[in-house]
């Protein structure tokens, strides 16, 4: 199995088999709304505010769990509903989404509160800790509240190092 899995990669790059994995728009938006925003199922999915096509969060849940990114758990109370959540490979995505939310606010025009997001730059580790933490507690309360939209605004894109 492992010759299977070479033989379709374009390179043996770390980076290119990263983000062969998990380096989509919706892949990694998905593990974002499992990791701090404590969303579990399609329907939470499907209904937060990135818009993402039945088709293809299906698809995106189902190569995430083949990659072993996340599982998905029958919910004990009714068991038509699966739960997903984040495996151990998936959890360690943490600084990878967390250096991206820092770099996006720096650099880009977002909604992200920016005393907010420099905190967390400030506060790194702590905020891994608490990400694990909550992971491994099975916390859903969010970590990131949800962030305006900025489309059209008229807001100057934030940047603090130049």
């Amino acid at each position: 199995m492992p010759g299977e899995l070479q033989s379709k990669r374009r390179s043996g790059c770390p980076v290119s088999i990263s983000l062969e994995t998990f380096g989509d728009r919706w892949s990694l938006l998905i593990i974002r709304d499992l990791m701090v925003r404590g969303l579990r199922t399609f329907k939470e999915f499907q209904g937060s505010s990135e818009g993402i096509a039945t088709n293809i969060l299906a698809d995106r849940l189902q190569k995430l769990e083949g990659a072993g990114i996340i599982t998905g758990e029958v919910e004990e109370t009714d068991g038509r509903r699966l739960n997903y959540r984040l495996t151990e490979k998936g959890i360690d995505l943490a600084p990878v989404l967390l250096e991206l939310l820092i770099w996006g606010s720096r650099h880009e025009e977002t909604g992200a509160p920016c005393a907010f997001i420099e905190n967390m730059a400030n506060n790194r580790q702590e905020v891994l800790a608490e990400v694990r933490r909550r992971w491994q507690q099975r916390d859903l309360t969010p970590l990131l509240p949800k962030f305006r939209e900025l489309r059209n605004s008229g807001r100057r894109k934030r940047r603090t190092h130049e």
